[in-house]
């Protein structure tokens, strides 16, 4: 008798693989693939939220939302907000991987201390820092008098404060990058650091010439997810400045919120998310496409 596996035992063994991952597969086409679709319906359609009726509108809420100023002034600080928070999580996510790489107790409790803002509230956070930057009675602005230096109206200008949301933004998620270059410089063979030093190079030579292109996947996967959580950031601004002042930090989703369940304009709101989720993906494959051919895998 012949124990080679039969085309009918493959197909058994394929439709139960599809019966394992059906859980998960559900899961995504409830809560994300659907909402993408009917987002992308009522993006055509002139809805308030409330009433019966929706007609048609073809792309008439595209055209008003790319005609109005409010959105390219989202546009415009979403970028600014993108430009300076990522470049910064990347440079001190790397520092101070670095320099909690070793495997000592006091490493373990900072990386807990660094990775704690991450799983903490967004809303908490927000509120503490709030208060931080309070021009009158924080705590930012008594060090920096302390100091010699004057009181920054860190929540009442629309540059600082663009600045301060930035401050807390890359603070929140650096532990999180922290762990991912942690976990790319320990899979750096030793061997091509020790062959480095060997040939007469020093840190920085290692540093540049050996960690740099074979950390490469791991920064250009951070590279990747803080784009996309910058674009993405909504409850820091929301409690912090609520968009303001005078929509210095009214970022794209911000204007989203405000849009949809503000002014019960579901329609521009839906179109407003189906044009983010183009501009991710649009920066995605310019990155992929670009950047991509740089990243070396061993």
């Amino acid at each position: 008798m012949s124990l080679r596996p039969t085309t009918r035992t493959f197909a058994k063994i394929q439709w139960s693989g599809y019966l394992y991952v059906l859980p998960a597969l559900a899961v995504l086409a409830a809560f994300i693939l659907w909402p993408t679709i009917y987002s992308l319906l009522l993006s055509v359609q002139r809805w308030d939220f409330l009433s019966e009726a929706r007609p048609f509108v073809g792309l008439q809420n595209y055209q008003s939302l790319l005609e109005s100023s409010e959105f390219r002034n989202s546009l415009r600080v979403t970028l600014i907000f993108v430009g300076a928070s990522v470049p910064a999580r990347i440079v001190l996510a790397l520092a101070l991987a670095h320099l909690v790489l070793k495997e000592t107790r006091l490493n373990r409790v900072l990386r807990g201390v660094y990775f704690l803002p991450v799983v903490s509230s967004s809303v908490a956070i927000s509120l503490s820092w709030r208060w931080l930057f309070n021009t009158d009675a924080g705590l930012v602005n008594a060090v920096i008098q302390a100091l010699g230096g004057p009181a920054v109206p860190w929540l009442i200008n629309p540059t600082s404060a663009l600045w301060a949301v930035v401050i807390v933004a890359v603070w929140q998620q650096l532990g999180y990058d922290i762990v991912l270059f942690i976990a790319g410089l320990k899979a750096i063979p030793q061997e091509y650091i020790d062959a480095a030093r060997i040939d007469g190079a020093h840190g920085g030579q290692v540093f540049r010439f050996i960690t740099i292109p074979l950390l490469s996947p791991t920064t250009f996967f951070v590279l990747i997810i803080s784009v996309i959580g910058s674009f993405q950031v909504f409850s820091i601004v929301n409690v912090m400045t609520g968009g303001g002042p005078a929509l210095g930090t009214d970022v794209l989703v911000n204007l989203l919120y405000r849009r949809a369940f503000i002014f019960f304009d579901i329609g521009r709101a839906s179109a407003l998310a189906v044009l983010l989720l183009l501009i991710l993906l649009g920066l995605t494959y310019i990155q992929f496409r670009f950047l991509g051919r740089r990243v070396h895998y061993g």
